[in-house]
């Protein structure tokens, strides 16, 4: 069994900055790609960043340039988050993968007051 636990949400004004946390428990290795995906009320899922096993990362392009992913080798992975606006409110939830698996941590919500 795995359990990713993310840390690091709050409320915070616009132009702010937060740094997520998702740490794995559990049988997890650094072979695994994770991940950043954020949900607003009434909106769907959506790819926020990656980040694959050899450190390659993708961004959604809202957020290019203003948040970075990073990970350890281990079991860790982070989302540094500057500039924040808004749009950007949503429960953010890390997700670690490698085929077969899947696994998801129950989120962190992030509140960008105007």
């Amino acid at each position: 069994q795995v359990q990713l636990v993310e840390s690091g949400g709050g409320l915070v004004q616009a132009g702010g900055s937060l740094r997520l946390s998702c740490v794995a428990a559990g049988s997890i290795s650094s072979t695994y790609d994770m991940g950043w995906y954020r949900q607003a009320p009434g909106r769907e899922r959506e790819l926020v960043a990656d980040i694959t096993s050899g450190g390659s990362t993708v961004y959604a392009d809202s957020v290019k340039g203003r948040f970075t992913i990073s990970r350890d080798n281990f079991n860790a992975v982070y989302l540094q988050m500057n500039s924040l606006k808004p749009e950007d409110t949503a429960l953010y939830s890390c997700h670690a993968r490698r085929r077969p698996f899947s696994y998801w941590g129950q989120g962190t919500q992030v509140t960008v007051s105007s």
